[in-house]
């Protein structure tokens, strides 16, 4: 069950099952006009492409760099901007819309070779982090992902068991240099 699109409940008859899970940011001014149901709209895919582009070049805050990963589907190179989260000196990437993110599924289908860019491409390896360490990353990420946090079903200024009840449905993914 790590699709953040759905939670445990259980029936009448004492047997676990799927229930949607609402997602926060539907609720949100603007956003709804961006993503839905866990997934980007085609508006929040084109907003996203163009985004990507002007942050490869290195015009945007630092905070912000473009993940290029081939797509598992097509073989294209795939763009998404990403925010960057630092935790120990460690730099780290969260999927804001979870497993289900086609981000999150080409880098496992990649081993975690990717590139990423602002103004210049690095080779770089995603090492995914296990569920129970990623509380304290979540909350560093929530405390400079202005927009992205809004995804996230606690408030930034949360406890980090908060974090770590949600920790599942979001994976991160530590950038470490390519050898």
């Amino acid at each position: 069950m790590n699709n953040p699109s759905e939670s445990r409940d259980w029936s009448a008859d004492g047997r676990s099952v799927d229930v949607p899970r609402e997602y926060p940011a539907e609720r949100r001014g603007y956003l709804r006009f961006f993503y839905r149901g866990w997934r980007p709209t085609r508006l929040g895919r084109i907003w996203s492409r163009a985004y990507a582009w002007v942050t490869a070049l290195g015009l945007l805050p630092s905070s912000l760099l473009t993940l290029q990963v081939r797509s598992e589907r097509t073989g294209r190179l795939s763009s998404t901007v990403l925010v960057v989260a630092t935790h120990h000196g460690q730099r780290y990437l969260v999927s804001m819309l979870g497993d289900g993110s086609e981000w999150v599924r080409n880098v496992r289908a990649a081993g975690g070779r990717v590139l990423i860019k602002r103004g210049r491409s690095h080779s770089v390896v995603l090492t995914e982090i296990p569920p129970e360490q990623r509380a304290p990353i979540l909350k560093a990420w929530s405390q400079i992902a202005s927009s992205g946090r809004q995804h996230l079903r606690v408030p930034r200024d949360a406890a980090i068991a908060a974090f770590a009840a949600i920790a599942a449905d979001y994976p991160v993914f530590r950038i470490d240099p390519a050898v």
